[in-house]
């Protein structure tokens, strides 16, 4: 008498195939501003700095190159937190980093950023035809 495998064979890429995800998927284009605030000497500041290590990267930053990334350090014992000004909206969208990770900042800007960004109307398709598929165009 055997035991079923139950689960996957293989295992997950891990924490940081599941961050690679969400910047591949992050479109900055209804971002106007970017600000992130955080005190070096709070105990939760690696979240935002690392988060800025991954939104500052040169893939995320070709989605909208208008946006300015901004980095206010102080000291003064706060929680950090990073802010999204919109271009459209006028609105802004803060997140409270001090009980979040960089997995879950990003996917709640993948939520909310990428539901405003307008979808791309597909030109006429007869207007970049090639010569040859021109006169095959012809011969049908």
């Amino acid at each position: 008498m055997s035991i079923y495998f139950s689960g996957t064979f293989r295992k997950t890429g891990g924490l940081l195939s599941a961050i690679a995800k969400q910047l591949n998927q992050i479109n900055l284009k209804p971002v106007k501003k970017i600000q992130v605030q955080f005190d070096p000497f709070h105990p939760q500041s690696h979240i935002p700095r690392e988060f800025l290590f991954h939104i500052t990267t040169p893939k995320v930053l070709t989605t909208n190159y208008n946006c300015s990334v901004k980095t206010n350090v102080v000291c003064d014992r706060s929680d950090p937190w990073i802010k999204l000004d919109l271009v459209e909206s006028g609105g802004s969208i803060t997140f409270l980093a001090n009980n979040l990770t960089v997995l879950e900042i990003l996917q709640q800007i993948n939520k909310h950023v990428s539901s405003l960004v307008k979808k791309e109307e597909i030109s006429d398709v007869s207007a970049t035809l090639t010569k040859t598929e021109k006169k095959k165009g012809k011969r049908k």
